[in-house]
């Protein structure tokens, strides 16, 4: 059965949220869990050494392995979605991206999600554009140097994001590769983006699936657990194993309650 072949993870991000962040990475654990994902966990792009050494010592004390982590996005409450393409605030990409490789190498995380920024005022989109594949390009080249990857993800629900669909984000992958020769971005396939975007979920697994490098999921509408909404997602998961995806499949959705009780689809799954 899918449940038992894949392997799923807790984006602490947005699961466990009444708990203080440093305190998530346990309850994970005590769920069942042996590996989590964040967002980008501190509020600016070159946290202190000692918030550092605080993030690595709540994820190692917890005895899970971080198998995905953000680079810094920016005000993500405030409605931000990444500075890969922001001109005002590429030094600040920049400067944020070996502080994320170094967290990766510590803690055995490869999978580096790179959030492309919504369109600004200031800039046109070529130049943005342009700017994103010469940030992704040396991202990739920092990820290299540990053997890790860089996401690229098509989001919803932030109408200036760019990124919408699947091809949106191979686009850009391809891109990065034809100009910079740099090869070690991959397809984030977060299937509720993807669905609640109007992309053919099915579609999406048998052109794109052999290019899947990591896996989120959400029900929609709602962003809630699975079954609580309209998607399949035991079907699209199957789909994407038989493509060949081996990875780990992160939880990022929004629990309908109490986190730690929102996990009871994985038994139903299983069975």
């Amino acid at each position: 059965m899918v449940a038992r072949t894949l392997q799923y993870e807790v984006n602490c991000s947005i699961l466990f949220t009444e708990l203080p962040l440093l305190q998530r990475p346990a309850a994970a654990k005590q769920a069942g869990f042996d590996a989590v994902e964040f967002w980008w966990p501190f509020p600016v792009a070159v946290p202190s050494d000692a918030d550092v050494d605080a993030f690595l010592r709540a994820v190692r004390d917890a005895g899970v392995q971080l198998a995905g982590l953000n680079f810094f996005a920016g005000d993500m409450p405030s409605g931000d979605r990444g500075l890969v393409s922001w001109p005002a605030r590429s030094q600040e990409f920049r400067d944020n991206v070996d502080v994320t490789v170094g967290i990766g190498e510590q803690l055995g995380c490869r999978a580096f999600n790179a959030l492309y920024g919504n369109r600004v005022d200031d800039a046109g989109p070529d130049e943005q554009d342009t700017l994103a594949v010469e940030n992704l390009a040396l991202a990739g080249r920092a990820a290299s140097r540990i053997g890790g990857t860089v996401l690229v993800e098509p989001v919803s629900g932030a109408p200036r994001y760019p990124l919408r669909t699947a091809a949106d984000a191979i686009g850009v992958i391809d891109r990065v590769a034809e100009e910079s020769e740099v090869t070690n971005l991959g397809f984030l396939c977060d299937l509720y983006h993807l669905a609640v975007n109007g992309d053919d979920l099915d579609r999406v697994i048998e052109t794109y699936g052999r290019r899947v490098a990591h896996v989120q999921i959400a029900d929609a509408p709602g962003r809630n657990e699975p079954g609580t909404g309209e998607l399949n997602l035991h079907r699209y998961l199957g789909q994407l194993t038989a493509a060949g995806y081996d990875g780990w499949v992160g939880l990022e959705y929004k629990p309908s309650g109490a986190s730690a009780d929102s996990f009871g689809w994985l038994s139903r799954s299983a069975a």
